[in-house]
């Protein structure tokens, strides 16, 4: 993850991602945004845990899709479960993961609404 690079973890499929995308070619055109489509290639453990420690996020949990059929089927509202677990979880079955997720500048946010980014992308 470079300075001066924006990273958009990104579903074509999702419309809040698309949306997302949009706006970072609209408002950052001079940056270079490195698009990663996560369902084809997910971020790894060690990439999962630093894209959770930028968003300050303390439960791996608030960065799942918790309507997904998998969250209930490993049954991920177990309060046992570590957070290398919850992450293994979302490294093996993506489709967990909340999209879109926008890295610039060293910070992190979710592209929910897409809105959310502008503010993080205007400081580059």
């Amino acid at each position: 993850m470079e300075n001066g690079c924006i990273i958009i973890y990104h579903n074509p499929r999702c419309s809040k991602s698309r949306q997302t995308l949009k706006l970072l070619e609209e408002h950052a055109s001079d940056t270079e945004i490195q698009v990663i489509e996560y369902l084809k290639t997910p971020p790894n453990k060690k990439e999962l845990k630093h894209i959770i420690k930028l968003l300050g996020i303390e439960d791996p949990r608030d960065l799942m899709r918790r309507k997904e059929k998998v969250y209930e089927s490993e049954n991920l509202d177990d309060p046992e479960l570590t957070m290398d677990a919850l992450v293994n979880t979302m490294v093996n079955n993506p489709i967990l993961i909340e999209r879109p997720i926008v890295i610039a500048n060293g910070k992190a946010a979710i592209g929910r609404p897409p809105e959310n980014v502008l503010a993080m992308i205007q400081r580059l």
